[in-house]
């Protein structure tokens, strides 16, 4: 999550020079001399003891981790954050990343967090001490300008990003670089912003870290650092989301009332994006007595962008209230001070009328289609990622739906997808079932009730004959009217399409 928002910045450590690629080449080459990667940390501490890494809980690893071995060292210093012995780390002594720590020798000055690339590459994650694992985790932090590293809304927007190659990516409030170093692999040009200065820096750090060639860093908020009419392919941000009374947190709180942020990134982002450009967002979005929470998020969508939004989560107001106080650390303090804070947040809700607050994916497609497609559902249960091919197949079906009424589409052919399998429900010994349900065991492992007729259609599509055919045939076997099926039958296969359970055969 990067900040977009204005704010001052409290002090924090020193960092390490953003401008030294040479001395971080050194020390990327001795991290990896000593496994200190992804594989490497599992196979040293175990599963266990490296899945509570990800929940910051560091006991087991500091109990896996009592030798002396090179990597033992490096586990200790940049993610236990435990000073090692000044002679055990004489290879890195040079590069600033670490400090002093008295008698004990010497502390890294960052986190420095192996992260595994989606093509098998060694990259790591720069961020503030004691902020690796970003989101709501409890991090306990309350200077402003800290810098989180990667956590779980972080590998979620990298999962459902459209991985294609382009020419020209914008990563808008890049946090610890995360997002500008995937869009690195398969965009030509990267621009990363953040309102924060600090981190731009960390940016630089992670990107020099991880071998990955720079890419253009400027400061600013939301989309003022991009220059007159720059366009870009692809837009991509994990903005600062949170709806609070008031931006204590850079990271985290945008500066604007209520969902306003979200609204104006994702009302903005049109403008910025070229044709079939995508742009992609997690946002949080106001639930308002007297309003439907599906055509508030319709009306942010800007006009010539196609596209799809998902909520993945609700909470009510005391839930969110709470989730985001532990964020801080306030549950951790003076108990008075908690409760004033917490009241705050139920005075802001109370006076907006917001009852929840929503959590989801935007992705917005810049289209030149007369009429745009606008999907907008709730969709709380789990998914298969990545889900980049998977969004990028939805609005190329899409465009598949729009260019061909339904005569068209009975003369086109489709294939079933992968991995589809049919459940029948029904009550024990009865002759036949209630209904049929056809099941994704991919992407969105989405389920869906059909008839008979479209369990029988969807499972001859092998994409040699023709939907009108399969009709013709299907009306053969239950006697039923052809004209008459094949003019009920289009919607049915519009929606098997649209939800990725057909696929067109071009």
């Amino acid at each position: 999550m990067g900040g977009v928002s204005n704010a001052s910045h409290s002090p924090l450590s020193p960092l390490p020079a953003s401008d030294r690629p040479d001395v971080a080449a050194r020390l990327r080459d001795a991290l990896l001399a000593a496994s200190f990667t992804a594989d490497g940390l599992l196979e040293l501490l175990g599963a266990p003891a490296y899945a509570a890494l990800a929940r910051s809980e560091t006991v087991p690893a500091l109990r896996a981790t009592r030798g002396d071995t090179p990597l033992e060292m490096l586990v200790r210093l940049f993610l236990l954050q435990q000073p090692v012995p000044h002679a055990r780390v004489r290879r890195v002594l040079e590069s600033g990343w670490l400090a002093g720590a008295g008698a004990d020798g010497l502390a890294a000055t960052v986190d420095v967090r192996p992260y595994g690339g989606p093509g098998g590459e060694d990259w790591f994650i720069v961020s503030d001490l004691g902020c690796a694992v970003g989101g709501a985790g409890g991090i306990g932090r309350r200077e402003e300008g800290v810098v989180l590293g990667v956590g779980g809304a972080s590998t979620t927007l990298a999962g459902i990003t459209v991985r294609t190659p382009v020419a020209a990516a914008l990563d808008l409030g890049t946090g610890s670089g995360i997002q500008a170093l995937h869009a690195a692999q398969h965009a030509t040009r990267v621009v990363a912003t953040d309102l924060n200065p600090r981190a731009l820096h960390i940016t630089a750090l992670t990107l020099a870290l991880s071998g990955t060639s720079a890419v253009e860093r400027r400061e600013g908020s939301l989309f003022e650092p991009v220059r007159g009419d720059e366009t870009y392919d692809l837009i991509v941000s994990n903005p600062p989301f949170v709806i609070s009374p008031g931006a204590r947190l850079t990271y985290r709180d945008g500066g604007m009332g209520g969902d306003d942020l979200c609204r104006t990134l994702v009302q903005q982002a049109g403008d910025r994006l070229n044709e079939g450009g995508f742009a992609q967002f997690l946002a949080n979005w106001q639930h308002v007595e007297g309003e439907d929470w599906q055509d508030r998020l319709r009306s942010w969508v800007p006009r010539g962008c196609d596209a799809w939004i998902v909520q993945r989560e609700v909470q009510d107001v005391n839930q969110y209230a709470e989730l985001w106080l532990r964020d801080a650390g306030d549950h951790q303090g003076d108990t008075a001070e908690y409760q004033a804070r917490y009241d705050a947040w139920l005075d802001e809700f109370e006076a907006r009328k917001v009852k929840a607050v929503g959590f989801g994916w935007i992705t917005l497609r810049r289209t030149s289609a007369a009429v745009p497609s606008l999907t907008v559902e709730e969709w709380p249960h789990p998914v298969e990622q990545p889900l980049g091919d998977t969004i990028r197949a939805h609005f190329d079906r899409l465009d598949h739906l729009r260019d061909h009424d339904d005569a068209a589409l009975l003369e086109g052919h489709f294939r079933l997808a992968a991995e589809i399998v049919q459940e029948q429900v029904g009550l024990p010994g009865a002759e036949d079932p209630e209904h049929v349900v056809l099941r994704q065991n991919r992407g969105m492992r989405r389920a869906t009730r059909v008839d008979t007729v479209g369990a029988g259609f969807a499972g001859v599509c092998d994409g040699t004959m023709s939907a009108g055919r399969i009709l013709d045939a299907i009306a053969q076997l239950i006697g039923e009217d052809p004209v008459m099926l094949r003019d009920r039958t289009p919607a049915q296969i519009r929606l098997l399409v649209e939800q990725g359970f057909l696929e067109p055969v071009r």
